[in-house]
């Protein structure tokens, strides 16, 4: 179960360098977690806090309401988290410092890479169990 569990949220555009959220998958994808009751912390570089807000809205505005953070902080979003989902092929998340985003996060750590833009082997080799698209299952940390 994700009740309970910290995710954090690296990119909400649906797509990387645009602030446009229409039709992005993040929307879904954000929805679906905070209604299984997972807390949420989002990161996104070009997307506003508002639009994000407007985003997440329900008919009831209840579900949501303070269950999701939002930062400017790529690392902010990573500590006691015990999930990350990278959902926008930004730059910024191709060189990220998986040995600090390792120390930030709680045991065991995953990262669910939805872009296949990720170092998985530098998150694996910091002890961050790890999924990722093209892969079609878990790699296992031995394989490399």
């Amino acid at each position: 179960t994700i009740a309970g569990k910290k995710i954090g949220i690296l990119g909400f555009a649906f797509k990387a360098n645009t602030n446009d959220t229409r039709e992005s998958a993040a929307i879904t994808i954000c929805k679906e977690l905070l209604i299984e009751g997972a807390k949420l912390s989002i990161f996104d570089e070009r997307v506003s806090y508002e639009q994000i807000k407007s985003d997440l809205k329900d008919k009831e505005d209840s579900i949501l309401k303070n269950t999701w953070t939002f930062t400017k902080d790529i690392y902010e979003i990573t500590k006691n988290a015990d999930a990350i989902i990278v959902l926008t092929e930004s730059e910024k998340f191709k060189s990220l410092d998986w040995e600090v985003i390792s120390e930030n996060m709680r045991s065991p750590s995953w990262l669910f890479d939805t872009r296949g833009i990720v170092d998985i082997k530098k998150a694996m080799k910091n002890n961050i169990n790890v999924w990722s698209v093209g892969s079609g299952d878990l790699i296992k940390k031995n394989i490399y």
